[in-house]
């Protein structure tokens, strides 16, 4: 009993050492303004805030409590400026406040604030309930350094909200932890994932081939929420790839205009390998002047700027790390961009060999193929969380 016993006197800051601070965007800025802030500081997601502005008091600063209430990427962006009604006037579409993209549903439980002395079953139970990040407060001297600076300075730091810095603890960082605790689950952690139950076969985000993009592009969205991703498929059901919401995450927003021109599966491959050839450019700028939309057109013509080797699948180290690239967003790794191949595994298949698949893979989820390949189900993070959730209760 004493090995399930340290799994819980574990606190969620353990699993916080190293992290980086949130780099932050006010709820109060326009879709534009968070595009150029995702674009300038280069990251995946920025953490969004609600905030009353702060006063100076005999030169102490008086800042009402702040709150984390969701988080935005590039993909909320291209997803926005795919709609229907901003195909039009993308231009105008980004002056709309940034809210229209974060208070969605389940908008409540996408972003959770936990405190830092809370424990690891605490932060499972967050994720069980629907929550994809957990925002915790980072314990260190830092932070005394930054309330210290902060009471004598006009300026305020992005990273900083009610005078601490704060971190993202994700589903990815339980599970990577929980594989370093295998041991402890070693009766449950070699059964098959069919004997344990965790594969959905209803709630799986699929289309085929020929399928427009554009009618794809809510289960996309849907796919960035659950943190799985959608499948390609042809006429026999059959899994042929995927379109990631990861992959198209690390793109320029202006794929908005590949989405609403192109098949699904012609997607997969205008995405695959982190961009499209000169002739799947041409083929997407063609249709939109079909379409009438000059404004998706013009965001292409400005924004999208092709070196000779976009069109190269490299695996060298140059391409990792970004070099060649300059049509893709700046500041982010090409490392981070992956082939449009989905990630499969079989019904027989352990739990702690999904659970490597996924992690090496960077993925949240793997979709679960019979042996011809026909799609059965899929397997997430969150359904291994209730094994292992089920576990710690039954050991407590």
């Amino acid at each position: 009993m004493s090995q399930p016993r340290s799994l819980f006197s574990h606190e969620v800051a353990d699993l916080c050492l190293g992290k980086p601070p949130l780099k932050s965007v006010s709820i109060a800025a326009t879709v534009g303004e968070a595009l150029s802030a995702l674009k300038r500081l280069g990251e995946t997601f920025l953490s969004v805030w609600s905030c009353n502005h702060a006063e100076r008091n005999n030169d102490v600063i008086v800042e009402e409590e702040c709150r984390c209430v969701g988080k935005v990427c590039m993909l909320d962006v291209i997803a926005y400026l795919g709609k229907e009604e901003n195909r039009s006037s993308p231009a105008k579409a980004l002056e709309a406040p940034l809210k229209v993209l974060i208070l969605r549903e389940p908008a409540t439980a996408l972003v959770r604030h936990l405190e830092s002395h809370a424990s690891l079953v605490e932060a499972m139970d967050l994720i069980l309930e629907g929550a994809q990040n957990l925002v915790i407060p980072l314990e260190s001297r830092r932070n005394t350094g930054l309330r210290n600076k902060l009471l004598h300075s006009n300026s305020f730091n992005p990273t900083v909200h009610n005078n601490r810095e704060y971190c993202w603890l994700t589903q990815e960082d339980i599970v990577r932890y929980l594989l370093n605790s295998i041991g402890y689950f070693s009766h449950v952690s070699n059964t098959a994932i069919n004997t344990l139950h965790i594969i959905d076969s209803i709630n799986m985000l699929a289309v085929h081939y020929d399928d427009p993009a554009s009618a794809a592009l809510p289960l996309i969205s849907q796919s960035l929420v659950q943190q799985t991703s959608v499948a390609i498929l042809d006429g026999e059901g059959i899994v042929i790839g995927e379109i990631s919401p990861y992959t198209l995450n690390t793109f320029h927003e202006s794929v908005a205009a590949a989405i609403v021109t192109l098949s699904a599966g012609e997607l997969m491959a205008y995405i695959d390998c982190g961009g499209p050839w000169d002739d799947q450019v041409q083929l997407v700028k063609d249709r939109l002047l079909e379409k009438k939309y000059e404004g998706l057109l013009e965001l292409m013509e400005e924004d999208f700027t092709f070196s000779s080797s976009s069109s190269i699948c490299s695996t060298s180290s140059d391409e990792e790390f970004g070099q060649g690239r300059s049509w893709r967003l700046g500041g982010y790794s090409a490392r981070l961009v992956r082939r449009s191949e989905a990630i499969v595994c079989y019904p027989c298949s352990s739990l702690v060999a999904v659970m490597v698949q996924a992690l090496s893979h960077r993925v949240s989820y793997v979709w679960v193929v019979d042996e011809d390949r026909t799609l059965s189900g899929i397997v997430t993070f969150a359904s291994m969380f209730k094994i292992f959730r089920d576990r710690l209760r039954f050991m407590a």
